[in-house]
C-alpha cells in the first residue's frame, strides 16, 4: 500500500484530501497539533464522512494514523522520507511553519538513499501555494539536499475546491462535507508523473482553473459572506435568500465571467453554468456555513492578489466593468466581528487612519485612481 503524509487533520483534510487519498489505495499519515484528533486517528484508524445531500450517504476511510508535530517533529521527518507521496490543507498562513519539517523529510531520504521521485502538493486556498512552499522549503536546506530536492522532488501547484462548513461532533473525526469536489494539479511540476490519482484532473497550465476557482468560488462565497452580513444574515443559506444579496452575488460573477473569458478563453456557455453550480453549492440547505467563517481574515482577503482587488485590477487593466466588486469591497471594510482579530485590527485602523491610507495599507495598491474609486465606494455606505 502507499504511503501519503497529509499536514492538517482538519476538517478539509479529512473531509477532502484523505477522502480521495483513502480512495486511491493510501495508507495516510496526518501530520497535525490537534492533540484530540491525532489521537482518535492512532486509536480508531478510521473514520466517516457524510455527504450533505439527500440520504446524507457516508464514506469510510480506513488506514489513517497521525502523528502530533508538536511533540514528535522526528516521526514526522521519518514519514516524509519514506512518503510516496505528500500533500497540505493547514491555510495559507502556516505553510512556513511546516517547512523546515518537510526540509529535514527530504535531507533524510537523500541519507537513506529513497531515490523515488517525490511529489509535495500544497492543496490550499491560494495562487501558487506548492511554489511558495518550495520557496519556503529551500531555506532550511543543505547545498546537497537543495540538489537533491531539484532532481527528485515536485512542488506542483494545484486547485482544490470543497465546502466543507464549520461544524461540531460528538467524534472529533467525523465530518459533513458538500458532494461536489475539485482537485486540479499542475502536471509539468510532478517528478513523479506516474503516479496519478483518481479523481484528481491534471493540467499543463494549472493558471486558468486556479483563476477560475479563486475567482468564482472564492469571490463569491465571500461577497455572499459580506453582503449578507451588512444585511443582517447570519449564514450564507440565509444570506442568499435576500434578493439583494443574490443579485450582487450573481453580478459579482458576471464581472469574474468577463475577466475570465477575456483572460483564458472560457467559453461564456461553460462559465455560466460553472456559475449556476456554484451558487447552487452556496444554497444547498444541508451545508449551514456562517458568515463569520467565510467572512473571517478580512486584512488577507483584501490582498493585492487575493479575490477581490487582483480581479479588480485586471478587470480595469482591460477596460472591463468592476463596479459590482467595488462594492463588495465597501462591505468588507465595514464588516464587523469582535471575535475576529483582523476585523477588529480593520476597525481600529480606519478609526486611526484617515480611509485613503488604510486602502493603500490594505490593499497594497499604488494606482491612485482604484484608491480612490475604492475609497468613494466604502464612504457611499457610510
Amino acid at each position: 500500500m502507499k504511503k501519503a503524509v497529509h499536514f492538517g487533520a482538519g476538517n478539509i483534510g479529512r473531509g477532502f484530501i484523505g477522502q480521495l487519498l483513502s480512495e486511491n489505495d493510501f495508507a495516510i499519515c496526518f501530520v497535525d497539533v490537534n492533540a484530540s484528533i491525532i489521537d482518535a486517528l492512532n486509536e480508531r484508524h478510521s473514520y466517516e464522512i457524510e455527504i450533505a445531500e439527500d440520504g446524507k450517504s457516508r464514506i469510510f476511510v480506513s488506514n489513517v494514523s497521525g502523528i502530533n508535530n508538536k511533540d514528535n517533529p522526528q516521526e514526522v521527518v521519518k514519514a516524509v522520507a519514506e512518503a510516496d507521496l505528500v500533500t497540505t490543507a493547514i491555510g495559507p498562513n502556516v505553510l512556513p511553519y511546516i517547512a523546515e519539517l518537510i526540509a529535514k523529510g527530504i535531507e533524510k531520504r537523500r541519507e537513506i538513499g529513497n531515490e523515488q521521485a517525490l511529489d509535495v502538493i500544497a492543496c490550499e486556498n491560494m495562487i501558487g501555494g506548492s511554489a511558495f512552499l518550495w520557496e519556503e522549503v529551500q531555506k532550511y536546506l543543505s547545498a546537497d539536499g537543495l540538489s537533491f530536492a531539484k532532481e527528485k522532488v515536485g512542488f506542483p501547484n494545484a486547485a482544490v475546491d470543497r465546502i466543507v462548513p464549520t461544524q461540531t461532533h460528538d467524534d472529533p473525526l467525523f465530518v459533513v462535507v458538500e458532494p461536489f469536489s475539485e482537485w486540479v494539479v499542475e502536471r509539468a511540476a510532478m517528478k513523479n508523473p506516474g503516479l496519478k490519482l483518481s479523481g484528481v484532473h491534471y493540467e499543463d497550465d494549472l493558471q486558468p482553473f486556479i483563476e477560475r476557482k479563486l475567482f468564482s468560488v472564492n469571490s463569491g462565497h465571500a461577497t455572499a459572506a459580506y453582503t449578507g452580513a451588512h444585511y443582517g444574515a447570519t449564514t450564507v443559506l440565509e444570506a442568499l435568500r435576500d434578493r439583494q444579496v443574490k443579485e450582487q452575488v450573481q453580478a459579482v460573477l458576471g464581472e469574474i465571467r468577463q475577466l475570465l473569458i477575456t483572460k483564458w478563453g472560457f467559453k461564456e456557455s461553460d462559465l455560466e453554468q460553472y456559475h449556476d453550480i456554484i451558487i447552487s453549492r452556496f444554497e444547498n440547505p444541508y451545508i449551514i456555513d456562517d458568515v463569520v467563517r467565510v467572512a473571517r481574515t478580512p486584512l488577507r482577503k483584501l490582498g493585492y492578489d487575493e479575490r477581490f482587488i487582483r480581479p479588480i485590477r485586471e478587470l480595469k487593466e482591460r477596460h472591463l466593468s468592476y463596479d459590482h466588486l467595488l462594492r463588495t469591497v465597501a462591505y468588507v471594510f465595514h464588516y464587523r466581528d469582535l471575535n475576529d482579530e483582523q476585523s477588529t485590527q480593520l476597525q481600529i485602523l480606519l478609526k486611526e487612519k484617515p480611509i485613503e491610507t488604510v486602502v493603500k495599507e490594505v490593499t497594497g495598491l499604488t494606482d491612485d485612481a482604484l484608491i480612490a474609486e475604492i475609497v468613494a465606494s466604502v464612504k457611499s455606505l457610510s
